[in-house]
């Protein structure tokens, strides 16, 4: 397929490049910096754009099959997160000019303020209040896409990413905030940045999750 790749620079997108490059992709990675992407391939193309100007967007959408987005945006204590909606409106309006309506991005477990009550006591009263900011704006992200019926959307919710190997083994996955065990409890807490970015190319290849959110984890 031919996909556009938003965050392509960041530690998941450069996974995420990586991958669908070796699955025979042709990948277009829109980028902020260009030269933060180092990789070199016959069927990679580095473009520069403002991710939240449509306009910039517009002539590197055309002609791909899917936008895919490993957008992430520092917290923000004072002033609140709006770069994932932000950026979401932006690339929803390109891609409606240029008749791309595939898109599949990344947010997080936990997003909605009320998902972490089952969580263990180091989560939910030091690390989710710390990145609530970036949450809450995940958050309405997903619901903005919640309200779009004129595009395919998938939005998948990963927990903590690490830097791990990518693996082949099995995902695990929820429409929720978080994968549960049978007792309502999270499976885990962390997955491979190779496996987030596994999973959303999978997810490229078929239907399951259209105009769906999903929490994933790795067994």
């Amino acid at each position: 397929m031919k996909i556009a790749v938003l965050g392509a620079t960041g530690q998941t997108g450069q996974q995420l490049v990586n991958q669908a490059l070796q699955q025979g992709h042709c990948v277009t990675a829109v980028v902020r910096t260009p030269g933060k992407l180092t990789l070199t391939h016959e069927n990679l193309k580095v473009v520069e754009a403002d991710i939240f100007s449509e306009d910039c967007l517009k002539p590197h959408f055309k002609g791909q099959d899917a936008v895919l987005s490993c957008l992430g945006f520092p917290i923000s204590f004072f002033y609140g997160v709006t770069g994932y909606t932000q950026s979401m409106k932006a690339a929803l309006n390109a891609m409606r000019e240029v008749k791309v309506n595939r898109i599949i991005t990344m947010t997080s477990w936990y997003t909605d303020p009320d998902s972490g009550s089952n969580s263990s006591f180091l989560i939910r009263f030091m690390l989710l209040p710390m990145i609530r900011s970036v949450l809450n704006n995940m958050y309405e992200m997903e619901n903005f896409l919640k309200q779009t019926d004129d595009i395919n959307w998938t939005v998948v919710r990963p927990p903590g990413l690490k830097n791990m190997p990518t693996t082949a083994n099995e995902f695990l996955t929820h429409e929720g905030y978080y994968v549960p065990d049978e007792n309502g409890l999270p499976v885990g807490q962390s997955v491979s940045r190779g496996d987030a970015a596994r999973f959303m190319l999978s997810v490229l290849s078929n239907n399951a999750w259209m105009k769906k959110a999903v929490a994933i984890i790795t067994k």
